[in-house]
């Protein structure tokens, strides 16, 4: 049997990025083979993260990288299992890698990041965390040259929430100060005529119902609707909202104040539409002695 050394696993260690364990068993199955335990072992790693991209992943951080001229930003979500693991440095710093890989490529989805070898990557943190890791949304905002307009962005401090803008006129300050509106408020649309018409047709209905049980006239009714239906459309459209900042002014006036006008904004919050799987902590752990036993 070959004598593997505490410095081979060190080695083995940081040249695969995952446990001690499991770098000395790679080395003991390959008698020492550096190249044949780092073979073996992303095969491993390949398998583990397989079994375990099942499992939800509704936690993670949100990260914005803006150009220095400001007409480019990109934003990216990219989930963990845990909040305890989307606060890992490990996590962490796969995260920035891959949203700087995001930013240089400029049309790349997210399976072209992980064909560029983000997946190799990602494999590699799961084995380490032992959770299951997702890129789950990439998203751009740019244009032709600085003169055409700014772009900017927001993260809140937990990295929960992210915005990217673009406006034609205005400055970052301007812009930064909407993109944290958005956070803030998220509204659905930048104009009133920009909300759907099924969504319209779905808030008309429920007013509409509302309304009947009332008892009142068929045109007091009406009217109950339309103001009902007109509040509704103002509150999920930006332009309509009154600034976070300043109740007093709406999104518009500052707008105009400032001679700007907004091209378009993305917002991503952690784990929006993701259907979190609630787990009793007490019965994971006994299902755990059990199957150990």
């Amino acid at each position: 049997m070959a004598n593997i050394t505490a410095g081979m696993v060190k080695e083995l260690r940081e040249r695969t990025g995952l446990g001690m364990m499991d770098c000395k068993k790679a080395l003991l199955a390959s008698e020492g083979d550096m190249e044949q335990a780092i073979e073996d072992l992303r095969k491993s790693s390949g398998m583990k993260a397989a079994k375990k991209a099942g499992r939800v992943a509704a936690e993670g951080v949100v990260m914005t990288k803006i150009a220095e001229d400001g007409n480019y930003g990109v934003i990216l979500e990219i989930n963990s299992e845990t909040d305890f693991v989307s606060k890992d440095e490990n996590f962490l710093d796969f995260a920035q890698q891959t949203l700087d890989l995001a930013y240089a490529n400029k049309d790349a989805d997210v399976a072209a990041l992980l064909d560029a070898g983000v997946e190799l990557a990602r494999e590699k943190l799961v084995q380490k965390v032992g959770e299951n890791i997702n890129v789950r949304r990439v998203d751009r905002l740019k244009f032709k040259d600085a003169n055409q307009g700014i772009v900017d962005s927001y993260v809140h401090n937990t990295n929960q929430i992210g915005v990217i803008i673009a406006l034609r006129g205005g400055d970052e300050t301007l812009a930064r100060d909407i993109a944290m509106h958005i956070a803030a408020v998220n509204p659905m649309v930048i104009r009133k005529e920009d909300v759907p018409a099924d969504v319209i047709a779905k808030e008309s209905a429920i007013y509409s119902a509302q309304a009947r049980e009332s008892g009142k006239p068929e045109e007091i009714i009406e009217k109950m609707i339309s103001g009902r239906l007109n509040k509704f459309v103002a509150e999920v459209s930006l332009m309509e909202q009154q600034f976070v900042k300043n109740p007093d002014v709406k999104i518009s006036g500052l707008l105009k104040d400032a001679g700007a006008d907004i091209v378009n904004f993305i917002r991503y919050e952690v784990g929006e539409g993701i259907e979190k799987v609630e787990v009793d902590f007490a019965e994971e752990v006994a299902a755990q002695v059990k199957g150990g036993s």
